[in-house]
């Protein structure tokens, strides 16, 4: 029989990461002490220690001080699609999840909410750039923490001009949507229907404060969200930068292939 070529710690991250993936150890349940890894590997109990701590990294597993690591207990997931955007479901705070990212796993309904902050801000190159301003123009800056039944999974900063939303509800920072239709209805309210949008989606890791504010395990990457929504004219009414758990969201589209 030939030796196993792996190292000895990537040995048992491998077994452990089959055994989570495979349900043998399902959500919430208690992994082997390191105690029980060394033994049953004859290993050190410090190599059996950085196993758990790969594992940890990865964010397969929670560890929880003097009683052990335990398989993390996976959050619903939302699939994003273009659909998310239709004026039918402006008002609607309530969004459908996952069990796992796969066409066909069970679905629950969550309820949504969110933290609002509104104030007066200089608007960066990025900002300016989106709105046809100068740098350094003051815009409104509506800073929004997401949650879903509580759970926080994403943040929104949405930027707009002074005159488009001077005295409406979008400067409102009352947690909650704005208004019963929420954002997109108060820029229609005001003769800036939403129209059209571009999104760019990067993955990335997260600053130390991101961590802090979504509560994310170690070893969990973020997928930064940047919107610019314009009317049927071509105006640009908002500019939106978000940062969302990548565990939380799947995102999917449907299109045709250009020619």
């Amino acid at each position: 029989m030939h030796a196993d070529p792996r190292s000895p710690v990537r040995h048992i991250v491998a077994d452990l990461r089959d055994d989570i993936a495979t349900g043998r150890l399902p959500p919430a349940a208690k992994l082997p002490s390191v105690r029980e890894l060394a033994d049953r590997y004859g290993v050190s109990r410090s190599t059996a220690s950085k196993a758990l701590v790969l594992l940890k990294t990865e964010g397969l597993v929670d560890t929880r001080h003097g009683s052990g690591a335990y398989v993390r207990e996976p959050y619903p997931i939302r699939r994003l699609g273009p659909d998310r955007y239709a004026r039918s479901r402006w008002q609607d705070t309530t969004v459908e999840a996952y069990k796992n990212e796969h066409d066909g796993s069970a679905g629950t309904r969550q309820q949504g909410h969110q933290t609002q902050e509104v104030s007066l801000v200089e608007a960066d190159e990025h900002v300016a750039a989106a709105l046809g301003l100068q740098p350094g123009t003051m815009v409104y800056e509506r800073a929004r923490v997401m949650t879903r039944d509580g759970v926080p999974t994403h943040t929104m900063t949405s930027y707009y001009r002074m005159e488009d939303v001077e005295g409406s509800p979008l400067i409102d920072p009352s947690p909650g949507i704005a208004s019963p239709g929420g954002g997109f209805r108060v820029l229609t309210d005001r003769g800036l229907a939403p129209h059209e949008i571009t999104e760019d989606l990067n993955a990335r890791m997260p600053t130390a404060d991101e961590t802090l504010l979504l509560e994310l395990p170690p070893g969990e990457p973020v997928v930064e969200v940047r919107r610019t929504t314009r009317t049927a004219e071509g105006r640009v009414v908002e500019h939106a930068r978000g940062v969302h758990a990548a565990s939380r969201f799947v995102w999917s589209y449907t299109f045709a292939i250009p020619d």
